[in-house]
Formats: structure tokens, sequence, C-alpha cells
């Protein structure tokens, strides 16, 4: 069997190797020219996390990744007025986390894809025929491929997703929220931020600054915002926005590059009412996008392509694996979404009384005990292990490759 995956991201990469690994022809597409390289870092633990050990990736994700002590709030003078231990946090979910930036998990997956699987950049689908017995993409370069299945990896502004189900604005949740993310060289400002992840301890904005390696220092900002329109020119806004916060900001900004080499998007979810038709389905943010205030992300996209993979090969046909993925993965997701809008007032407060109590509650985690409470609060309900979700709802037969 042949399949077609738009997206080279977390989903899809990780996608790609478990069909191909069940015997799937599989052509990955994306329509960047390269690797993304910006990004924030992450807290990765979850579904994600369980998937990563059972495809033998988790050594490299924690090779990769750092060894961060604690997540620090500074006021504008670099004065700490909170603090969260990150090793408090890592107890919480069972120290089975590892902090990574989002490109450098993208590199692990990317480093583990089979030569096999047909991977392409710059090309992406710009329409397709949706059959019974398979679909017909017709690419951006003018080539037309044949697969049995069409997945959309592609990320919260999904073209997989709107040709299929329609407009965008229909199935996008705008939470108030524009998110940026850059990089630079400083070996003064990476050494004075050591092993913290510092974050400006503000109201309706905020800039977090953490050092990577080789002196590096990775920038993540949000800011609220009614308007869900992006600037056209995401330098001038990060200045305009962030300017005045205080303490290493100002230097920060400094090094900000041009707006081609800066991530910028909305702070939005996903909310489709169904994940698949015909031969296309959807797998991670392009179905479920829960956004970084639900911080797992990642995580579920990573879960969800190895759950979608998995019916696949359990079920009897390729409508009933798609059924099958939708039916126990879209109660999981829909869990942190509701989590993630429940905690907006903690991921950035809108008033000053809000970012006191948010001190105080941080405070609260040195407690034995509420640190575990703290971090279900942002986390939600534990998810079942990757390994009991792929025993529910068993359908007869395999959907291989030999089929």
């Amino acid at each position: 069997m042949k399949a077609i995956i738009c997206g080279a991201g977390i989903a899809g990469l990780t996608l790609a190797r478990r069909l191909n690994t069940l015997g799937w022809h599989v052509v990955l597409l994306e329509r960047a020219p390269g690797p993304r390289t910006q990004g924030y870092m992450m807290d990765f633990f979850g579904p994600g996390y369980d998937a990563a050990e059972a495809m033998g990736v988790l050594p490299r994700l924690h090779e990769l990744g750092y060894q961060v002590s604690e997540a620090c709030f500074v006021d504008r003078n670099g004065r700490t007025r909170a603090r969260l231990d990150f090793e408090r946090f890592s107890r919480a979910v069972n120290s089975r986390m590892v902090n990574i930036p989002r490109p450098d998990l993208e590199l692990a997956l990317r480093e583990n894809l089979p030569t096999e699987v047909d991977l392409r950049f710059s090309v992406g689908p710009v329409h397709l025929d949706n059959r019974s017995d398979g679909v017909s993409v017709t690419l951006s370069d003018g080539r037309v491929l044949h697969a049995d299945l069409l997945v959309g990896a592609d990320g919260v502004h999904s073209t997989v997703r709107t040709l299929v189900f329609g407009d965008e604005r229909n199935h996008l949740r705008y939470l108030g929220f524009h998110t940026a993310a850059f990089t630079f060289h400083d070996p003064e400002i990476h050494a004075r931020l050591e092993d913290r992840y510092c974050l400006t301890d503000t109201v309706d904005r905020q800039i977090g600054l953490y050092g990577l390696r080789d002196d590096r220092v990775a920038v993540f900002a949000v800011h609220r915002t009614g308007d869900p329109a992006l600037p056209t020119d995401r330098h001038t806004a990060l200045l305009d926005n962030y300017g005045s916060l205080g303490w290493l900001v100002p230097d920060a900004l400094a090094h900000c590059p041009p707006s081609e080499n800066v991530y910028y998007d909305q702070v939005a979810q996903i909310e489709t009412p169904r994940w698949h038709s015909g031969r296309v389905v959807l797998v991670g943010d392009a179905c479920h996008a829960v956004s970084l205030l639900a911080g797992q992300g990642a995580s579920l996209g990573l879960a969800g392509a190895y759950v979608l993979a998995d019916r696949l090969r359990r079920a009897a046909s390729i409508e009933d694996g798609l059924g099958d993925y939708e039916r126990l993965w879209r109660p999981v997701v829909e869990e942190k979404q509701r989590t993630a809008r429940g905690g907006v007032r903690w991921f950035l407060p809108h008033t000053t009384a809000q970012l006191t109590l948010r001190r105080l509650v941080l405070g609260l985690t040195r407690v034995p005990g509420v640190d575990r409470l703290v971090a279900r609060s942002q986390t939600g309900k534990p998810v079942t292990t990757i390994t009991e979700l792929g025993q529910q709802g068993d359908s007869t037969t395999g959907c291989s490759a030999r089929r």
C-alpha cells in the first residue's frame, strides 16, 4: 500500500516511519524548503514520551535535551518573584519527561526516518481527488501522485484540511494570543541564564529566555491581542510589543533576526467535526491542535500518529482503521483542549491580582503533594498508555501492505 503524508513535522515524521515499518510505501511532502530551525523549548512528556520509547528514539531525545533546573519569573530589574522547580514537576509526571527544543525533536525523528521514505521539500498539495478506492493528489510542482491514503499532518494551517473540509475559519478557535520564537548567539546573556528558564513576571505579555548549546539563546514570546491577524513585519511587531519590558529583553530583541527567520503565529486550537473522509485523514495539529497553553502539542502529535499507524495495522480495512483511530484518540485530545482553555489565567495573567495569585501558587509547589496538584491542573488527566490504548477496540485482521 502507498501513503502520501503532507507535513514533515513531528506527526508526519512519526507516521512515515511507522507506516514504512509496516510495509507501506511512503511519500512525505513538506512545503518549506528545509527543516524547521525556529521553535521553543518543550516539556516533552505524556503519551508522546511513551510512543518515542516504543519507537526506540527516546535515548536520542535525552541526548539532544537539556537539564533545566527551574523556571524563574523575574521583574524588570531581574529580581526573582516566583519559581517552579523542574525536578518537582518532573516527579509529578513520574520523571518521564525531557526538556527539548521542537527543532531538535524533529531532528531526532528525521534521523530515525528509513531511507525508503521518499522525503520531498518545497512541495505540497494544491488539489486532490478523494475516491473510495484511493486518492490522487496534484502537487504544487505540477506532478500528480496516486495513493491508497492521504494524510494531512501539515499543522494548524493545514492545506489538506482546507481541501477536504473547507475554510480554516470554520475549524480554528483563536485563543486571544500571538506567539513568537527565535534564537541568537550571545555568550554574556547565555552565562547569566545558567541552566534556568527565565521569564518576565508580567501582565498580558511575556518573554522567556533560556540557554542552548554553543552560547546560543532561545527566545519565546507571547502576548494578548484581540486581533487574530498576523503582522506583515514580525520583527517590528516584537519590538513594539515587548521592547519596554526591561531586564534582558531589550538586549535580546537587539538580536532579533529579520522577519523571515522569526517563528510567529496565532495561539489557537483546531476543532473539526471529522478527522477523516474517504481515503483522507488528519493527524497532529491539523485536526486537534491543543495550543501551547496545554504544553503537550508535540507529545499528542507524536502519539496520535503512532495510534493512527497502529489502528491501520490492526483494522480489517483502511476505512475501519481511520474510524478506530478517531474514536480512540479524539476524547484524549479534546480533554487536553478543555484543560488548556481553563488555564489561560495561569499561563499569562491578565491582571495584577492574577499575577500575584500565580506567584502564591508557585510558592506552594514547594509543599510536598501540592506540586502534583499544580501539575495535574496544568496537564489534565493522565493519558492511557500507548500500549493500553492499542488494546482497545481491536478489529479482527490487519490492514497491511500485504493485502
